[in-house]
């Protein structure tokens, strides 16, 4: 124990914070890493392009090409990220060396991916694959006029739902099977209502058949706009919330699909007040829903308290969205994850209890004051010590990625 973290302990402590008992509470918080990161959502079933309202920038050299480059890469994530992890996978992932079509997929196409996982501790999330398809027609899938298609993408989120619960059994942990579709128009629609009642009847579909809820934890994913639907979009935010609370699905909330005034943090509490389960994208819009890499920002802070100070770490589903080529993709993996990691630390290291007395005590002025002293306590001496505990690097970890970049990613 450094001489900087104790003084940071006694430092909490007059706030009355337990900084032993947070370091408790964070490390064991499951935080969703998404593979996507690490060749641009690519995947391993030759789509070769990204679309879909989708797209990344940059073209830094070393993207991953191959499962065991992805794995590789993603093992440098795992010894630079303290905490509990989840990898977040996508159905193009799919390691197979058979021609196979997203709406036949079987858990057997992911049976390396669980043995990778489960050799490491760590659980599997999954999301079914709506975009970079030819089967996606005129930008529609679940909500296409044409039956061929709609039947088409329920099959294959039938399928990924069949994978994710069997992952869940296999790992004796919930698998995360989000729902996420491109569908919408880039102007102004004709007609707004049908593609929804179209888009409600496709998973009705799907979600016709039950899993235990051991193995499968679903969820649908609302979005404001993408590339080439800016005027409108189907799987809206109304709708879906409508959608889950009719048919037992949680909502996942994804802080850059939502208006730039909008707040994710905000939602969280709203969505507790309902349903038992809130699952997360973690991204950083910048203007739009641009994926950028997390930062320690504000809203990310806010998040994190909202999850913590309504003791919600095992209800709400923490996951991770954005992929940037422009940079080192190894780098980013850490860097977002590490500071997804940093805000809940600081959350817990908040005096929840005494601040939420005095907002119900009126004391608006101490509480404003407090608020603002909390913000210099030494919460960096306390992540040294969490790193140190978790056996992973603190400020150096670049070094050791700088040299994976020299002699791994160069290479490629």
């Amino acid at each position: 124990m450094s001489k900087m973290y104790e003084l940071a302990k006694e430092a909490f402590a007059a706030y009355g914070v337990d900084t032993e008992a947070a370091l408790a509470k964070v490390s064991n918080i499951p935080v969703s890493i998404h593979c996507w990161q690490g060749d641009d959502v690519k995947g391993f079933l030759g789509s070769g392009e990204l679309s879909g309202g989708i797209q990344t920038t940059g073209n830094y050299p070393g993207a991953a090409r191959t499962p065991a480059e992805v794995m590789a890469d993603f093992d440098q994530v795992l010894a630079n990220v303290p905490g509990k992890k989840r990898i977040n996978l996508h159905a193009i992932y799919a390691i197979t060396d058979e021609k196979v079509e997203v709406d036949r997929l079987e858990f057997k196409h992911f049976e390396k991916w669980v043995e990778y996982a489960t050799e490491r501790g760590i659980g599997i999330d999954f999301n079914p694959t709506l975009f970079s398809h030819p089967m996606v027609k005129n930008g529609l899938t679940l909500s296409s006029p044409d039956p061929q298609v709609r039947a088409f993408w329920v099959r294959h989120v039938m399928a990924c739902r069949a994978i994710s619960a069997e992952i869940g059994k296999r790992q004796g942990t919930p698998c995360l099977c989000n729902v996420w579709i491109p569908d919408g128009f880039k102007d102004t629609p004709a007609d707004r209502l049908s593609p929804r009642l179209r888009l409600k009847e496709s998973l009705d579909q799907i979600y016709s058949v039950k899993y235990p809820a051991e193995y499968i934890v679903d969820s649908v994913e609302s979005k404001v706009f993408g590339i080439g639907v800016e005027s409108y979009t189907v799987g809206s935010n109304e709708f879906y919330q409508n959608y889950a609370a009719k048919s037992g699905v949680c909502c996942l909330l994804d802080n850059g699909h939502y208006h730039p005034l909008e707040y994710v943090s905000d939602k969280i509490p709203a969505l507790l007040a309902f349903y038992d389960k809130v699952a997360l994208h973690v991204t950083r819009g910048v203007r739009w829903d641009s994926d950028h890499v997390v930062r320690l920002e504000d809203e990310i802070l806010e998040i994190a308290k909202e999850i913590i100070r309504n003791g919600a770490e095992n209800k709400v589903l923490i996951g991770l969205d954005y992929f940037d080529a422009s940079i080192n993709r190894v780098a980013a993996w850490i860097i977002g994850a590490r500071n997804m990691q940093k805000a809940l630390l600081i959350a817990c290291l908040q005096p929840h209890a005494a601040l939420k007395q005095m907002q119900d005590d009126a004391r608006f002025s101490e509480l404003l004051a407090v608020s603002e002293e909390l913000k210099l306590l030494p919460y960096g001496a306390v992540w040294e010590e969490y790193l140190h505990r978790q056996n992973v690097p603190g400020s150096e970890w670049y070094q050791a990625i700088r040299s994976y970049e020299q002699e791994v990613l160069a290479q490629r």
